[in-house]
């Protein structure tokens, strides 16, 4: 009776040493991963803001009257090129918040751009402006790929570390790991747009 105790306890601990050890990995691949996609992000971040002075360029030469929209774009561009992204961001809700608002202070200066061209045949017509459309169109939606892969690579990473046994090889393997941040929409896009004709 003894050994058979002995015998199913060993097998008890042998199974939870399983898991912990089929986990240690865990916890650092999901968390290259949410850097990885969040590098994503940064690279559709950085295509948008090397496109748009060739597309305010473009649109200067046909929209001159419209030029309090292209410097809201140029004055959203800048604000969103001085902000540095460092891991420590990422971990920090408010500074992580202050950019996601950069960017969707520039989002919305763009979405005026756009506006401005459906206003005005001419600078619609213009090859050179469609081309530029197309891609910054291209490059939003690359965006919000890239955002919705580093959301799911964040939740991954951070159910591994609220659940079990992800949570026990966190705390003693990684006791550093903490819960990352994941994009939340702006209050403002939560309204329905207003269309006028």
């Amino acid at each position: 009776m003894k050994a058979i105790s002995g015998i199913i306890g060993a097998i008890i601990i042998g199974a939870i040493i399983m898991v912990i050890v089929g986990h240690i990995n865990t916890v650092p691949t999901l968390d290259e991963s949410s850097k990885a996609s969040w590098s994503q992000v940064q690279n559709q971040y950085q295509r948008r803001a090397d496109l748009i002075p060739n597309l305010v360029a473009t649109v200067k030469g046909y929209a001159s009257h419209e030029k309090e929209v292209l410097v809201g774009v140029t004055q959203a561009r800048a604000k969103v090129g001085q902000m540095t992204i460092t891991p420590a961001v990422l971990n920090d809700p408010k500074a992580f918040a202050n950019f996601e608002k950069a960017q969707g202070e520039l989002s919305s200066a763009l979405s005026r751009l756009m506006m401005v061209s459906e206003r005005y045949p001419e600078l619609k017509a213009d090859k050179n402006f469609m081309a530029l459309q197309v891609q910054l169109e291209g490059t939003e939606n690359r965006i919000s790929v890239a955002r919705r892969d580093y959301i799911q690579t964040v939740q991954a990473y951070n159910l591994e570390l609220r659940t079990v046994p992800g949570r026990w090889v966190a705390a003693i393997f990684y006791p550093d790991a903490t819960v990352k941040e994941t994009f939340t929409a702006a209050p403002q896009s939560q309204k329905a747009p207003n269309v006028s004709f």
